[in-house]
């Protein structure tokens, strides 16, 4: 049986203090990713989501307008 050295812990809500001194405690042996990352997270990578709304930003062409 092989053991564990690294391990990720995913929830949609929050971590406890405990669990995140825990955490803390064995550096990046261990990462939390609770429901505010977890949800840049899936922005970032769009993984279930989708664009509901766009902004455009128009720049003049200044070689159009010149002779």
């Amino acid at each position: 049986m092989k053991k564990a050295s690294k391990g990720i812990f995913v929830t949609a809500s929050s971590f406890s203090p405990s669990a995140k001194q825990t955490a803390e405690a064995l550096g990046k042996r261990i990462v939390l990713i609770d429901g505010p990352h977890l949800a840049r997270l899936m922005i970032r990578h769009d993984v279930g989501c989708r664009v509901e709304e766009a902004l455009t930003i128009r720049k003049v062409d200044e070689e159009f307008f010149e002779a």
